[in-house]
This record gives C-alpha cells, structure tokens and sequence, in this order.
C-alpha cells in the first residue's frame, strides 16, 4: 500500500511558477513509477508528466512540454513537478499517481494508487 500527498498547489499569475510535491509512504518509493494528472472544473481528468522509477526516463504531454518539469528524489520519497511559464489554462487540481511499472505513460488504469490533490490556479 502506498499513500500520496500533494502540496506546493496555490494561486499564481500568468507566466508566474509553482513548484508541486508528492510524499509517498513506504519504504519501497523506487518500486513505482510516479506521473502527475490534472483536472479541470467540469473536465476529464488529463495527463501532465511522468518518470521511471530510477528518473531516467521522463514524457510530458505536449501541452506542458517545454514549460512544466518533472523529477524525483528517491531518498525522500518524494516527486516533484516544476512548472514555469504558467498560463490561465493550467488551472485544475493536480494529483499524483504511483505505478507498478517501471515506467507508465498517459493511461489512467497504468497506476495503482492517487493522491487526493492539490488546486492550481493561474490568474490572467
């Protein structure tokens, strides 16, 4: 069993930055593979990033390629998600998901456990 807690969410302005983290519990942190998903209001939930479980392999969706970051500190348990350039459309709350895998991709049913999350919002 793994459990996840996001923090770092809050209000920013457009083009301003915000630094996400997901503690896990657990001593086997590095067994999983971590992305992060969002959701808007009256939206589907949506894939932002992920990572292997070593770190060396990450993949973005396209809409936040180039502006967000994702990486891991294994030692702490934890991941982060780094996301500079922010624009009005990135608003939602932003969970974090482990999987089994050694890496996993966009597809929801890939990961076993979520966190509860974190609200976002970028004002313009």
């Amino acid at each position: 069993q793994v459990q996840l807690v996001e923090s770092g969410g809050g209000l920013v302005q457009a083009g301003g930055s915000l630094r996400l983290s997901c503690a896990a519990s657990g001593r086997t942190f590095d067994n999983y593979a971590m992305a992060w998903f969002r959701q808007a209001p009256g939206k589907e939930r949506e894939f932002v990033a992920a990572i292997s479980r070593g770190g060396g392999t990450t993949y973005y969706d396209a809409s936040v390629k180039g502006r967000f970051t994702i990486f891991r500190d294994n030692a702490k348990n934890t991941v982060y998600l780094q996301m500079n350039s922010l624009k009005p459309e990135d608003t939602a709350v932003y969970h974090c998901a482990a999987s089994r895998l050694s890496m996993a991709y966009r597809a929801p049913t890939q990961y076993d456990y979520w966190g509860q999350g974190t609200q976002v919002t970028v004002s313009s």
